[in-house]
């Protein structure tokens, strides 16, 4: 037989139940933006603006490039400013840094956007070598005042084939000219951990990419479970399908 006590505390504990459900499934409002390497932040204007547009708050992380710790360190600043949850996106190897910067208790979902998805103690380097981009454009640059300290960009010449082949040739040739190197130990070191494991990841594979090979992200998203969305896209999907992009990101924050 019910008592009035019992059935108060029935109602109390659904009503709780209820509420930590809702509190768990709450849409992301707050979109953080991890470029890749030899790019910056602008390329993302068009994201931004739809994102904006469809009342996100974005913010788009600006790394130094300079080392795996020092971008993941820019990354976290970036997720602090945040009230979350946190919808975390990375390009290229923006990718590896998600992963790991992901485990930030705020971010809710990750996106990779033809990125690099590492396990913990793997280096972005080493996934690279899995499989051959089919246009291996890369060289290292001078270092006048460490030689032995590396930095690679994309010669001009290469760029547009490689790296934007679907964006306008004006567009790809500001791209090409205000690139920021990357240091050669941001590939080489392993991950500490990796947030995929735990929470939900999307994926944008692009099948026309110079840069990460289309069958590497295949294999990395079918390993993590990650929710493809395949594009007919070059490696700078963002700037040429900005739209599609934001689709992806939208959805991740649902």
């Amino acid at each position: 037989m019910f008592t009035r006590k019992s059935i108060t505390l029935a109602l109390m504990i659904a009503i709780g139940s209820t509420m930590a459900h809702a509190e768990s499934t709450v849409a992301a409002k707050d979109i953080v933006i991890v470029h890749g390497a030899l790019v910056n932040g602008s390329g993302w204007r068009a994201v931004y603006d739809i994102l904006s547009k469809h009342g996100f708050h974005v913010t788009i992380v600006q790394e130094p490039l300079t080392g795996l710790a020092e971008d993941i360190e820019a990354t976290k600043r970036a997720i602090d400013q945040q009230e979350g949850p946190v919808v975390l996106v990375g390009h290229s190897y923006g990718g590896s840094v998600i992963s790991e910067a992901g485990a930030d208790p705020k971010v809710s979902a990750l996106v990779y956007v033809a990125a690099l998805q590492p396990d913990k103690g793997e280096a972005s380097g080493q996934l690279m070598s899995k499989f051959a981009a089919p246009n291996d454009a890369m060289r290292a640059a001078t270092n006048r005042t460490a030689p032995d300290v590396k930095y690679f960009y994309i010669p001009a010449a290469k760029f547009r084939e490689t790296y934007a082949a679907d964006v306008p040739a004006a567009e790809a040739k500001f791209m090409s000219d205000s690139q920021q190197q990357l240091a050669e130990k941001a590939m080489g070191t392993p991950l500490s951990e990796a947030a995929w494991h735990n929470k939900p990841s999307f994926a944008i594979l692009t099948t026309k990419d110079h840069v990460i090979s289309p069958e590497l992200q295949r294999w990395m998203y079918q390993r993590s479970g990650a929710k493809v969305t395949e594009l007919a896209a070059s490696h700078a999907v963002f700037v040429s399908q900005p739209a599609a992009v934001a689709r992806v990101i939208e959805d991740a924050a649902k």
